[in-house]
């Protein structure tokens, strides 16, 4: 395949070398991944063997979540806990059609946030499960309700008195209309 044909291709997938999201579709693993353009996603994953990430191995998950922030979806809130996260998310619409897909936006922080992390253990075990539950956010009162449920956890776990006392907690500012 030609270079040309090569950037063709890229510029049709949004330059991830993956096609984006145009309508409903469903991935099965051991568990099922729907994805629907223009949805909001309450995503959660958990470390493998329920292990203990260090505030520091927090902080690099949190920061690997935000760095797509406004370049591949927009993260409304995110909390990452000793041993999952949690987050509120959408992936973004590409100029040309199609909305980001969030199995690679998923994939990616992982994938780096892993990478970084066993880099400071000296190990390569795994650090996170391979699979996510996602679900689709339905309408204004579950995303309340699952922002709420996010941003409560750290007190719920005893960790902080109050949820904005946790380092590892992060909500975007929406203003009303």
């Amino acid at each position: 395949m030609g270079e040309s044909q090569k950037k063709k291709l890229g510029a049709k997938s949004g330059g991830t070398g993956v096609s984006p999201v145009h309508s409903f579709k469903i991935n099965v693993r051991n568990l099922p991944h729907w994805q629907m353009p223009g949805s909001v996603y309450f995503i959660t994953w958990r470390s493998k063997d329920y292990q203990t990430l260090s505030p520091e191995e927090r902080t690099i998950t949190l920061e690997a979540i935000k760095y797509w922030d406004g370049r591949k979806w927009t993260v409304y809130a995110a909390v990452v806990m000793p041993d999952h996260v949690h987050l509120l998310g959408q992936p973004l619409a590409f100029p040309e059609g199609g909305f980001v897909n969030l199995a690679k936006i998923i994939h990616s922080v992982k994938s780096y946030s892993a990478h970084e992390i066993k880099k400071k253990r000296a190990t390569e075990a795994s650090v996170w499960q391979d699979e996510r539950f996602d679900r689709i956010v339905r309408d204004e009162a579950e995303f309340i309700e699952k922002w709420q449920y996010l941003r409560n956890n750290p007190v719920k776990r005893e960790l902080v008195e109050y949820p904005e006392d946790y380092p590892w907690l992060y909500e975007k500012v929406i203003e009303e209309r």
